[in-house]
């Protein structure tokens, strides 16, 4: 009996979700026993053309992780989901855009002028930018082109599941690959993982106090937080009240406020204004004034509350 072709693919991301599957360690020799991979381009020596010669739907499940972001990356993903039986969204940027999807709060035309232009290490005295098409002596060279937004994997084409997470943490990776190989998939459209909000698993939840307020906003780095007090509690925002868990709370383990990475909770459609909202009604501002204050204490509101899930929110972007 031949085992089920698997896909791995990286499109807008980091490369933190490629380094998830290797973290497997022993457990990832029992998987590559297991199945095929047919396509894994961060670890392999493959090929476009070996992904075209599959027969539609002849691979049993591909994770795709990154956001998508180029024209060459759009042309992949319809490819591997034509290919593939069952796709999933592996990571938060693919799931919901991920800190790649903050690049919707500008445009084309900034992101090439930053880069190229105006970069403090560029030395461009033509302010030559990439083209997609140019001729260098007999040759035509193509390149794929940035797309005008970053969009989740599910904005481009169909998806099956979600596991979430920045990177997702090998328990997921393995519970996702088992569940594929053994046929104990829930209802399409599942994400992976808990439905719990973070806070209800938090290790510093006990110190949580029933009535929270804050009458200050610090940074991490300002602070020297107990290891068992709640971060929200001590001024720095955590955003652990507008996540969903089963990360396994390795940041606040690790004694680090969650940034959301998981995203949302299936009750809440957009995460970025549910932290907003939950953030401001702890506000003890007594005035205007005092809400400026405290207002002005984040200095990145885009990149606090919608740092994962722009693409995904209601937003989606800056017009």
């Amino acid at each position: 009996m031949s085992k089920p072709k698997v896909i791995f693919y990286w499109c807008a991301s980091c490369g933190g979700c490629e380094e998830a599957v290797i973290d497997l360690g022993a457990d990832l020799l029992a998987v590559a026993e297991a199945i095929d991979i047919v396509f894994w381009p961060a670890a392999m020596d493959f090929k476009t053309s070996d992904v075209r010669a599959l027969g539609s739907g002849e691979v049993a499940v591909s994770f795709v992780n990154g956001a998508v972001r180029t024209t060459e990356q759009v042309e992949m993903v319809e490819l591997i989901r034509d290919r593939s039986q069952l796709l999933i969204a592996f990571g938060a940027c693919a799931h919901l855009g991920g800190i790649p999807g903050l690049a919707n709060l500008v445009d084309n035309e900034r992101i090439f002028d930053a880069s190229y232009r105006n970069a403090p290490t560029v030395v461009n005295g033509d302010a030559t930018l990439p083209q997609p098409e140019s001729k260098v002596g007999p040759y035509d060279l193509s390149l794929p082109a940035l797309t005008d937004t970053v969009r989740t994997l599910d904005q481009v084409v169909d998806v099956d599941y979600y596991l979430p997470g920045c990177a997702p943490p090998p328990d997921l990776v393995l519970g996702a690959i088992r569940a594929v190989l053994d046929g104990q998939l829930p209802e399409k459209g599942a994400v992976l993982c808990s439905d719990k909000n973070l806070c209800d698993s938090c290790p510093r939840n006990e110190t949580k106090p029933d009535e929270l307020s804050l009458s200050e906003i610090v940074r991490i780095h300002e602070v020297e937080v107990a290891p068992d007090r709640c971060f929200l509690d001590a001024g720095v925002l955590c955003v652990g009240i507008g996540t969903r868990s089963g990360c396994g709370e390795r940041c606040i383990r690790a004694n680090m406020p969650c940034t959301g990475c998981f995203g949302p909770t299936s009750r809440v459609p957009d995460q970025g204004a549910k932290l907003l909202s939950a953030v401001a009604s702890l506000l003890t501002a007594e005035n205007a004034e005092e809400a400026a204050r405290l207002a002005s204490a984040v200095p990145d509101p885009a990149g606090t509350f919608y740092r994962y899930s722009l693409p995904r929110s209601l937003l989606k972007g800056k017009v």
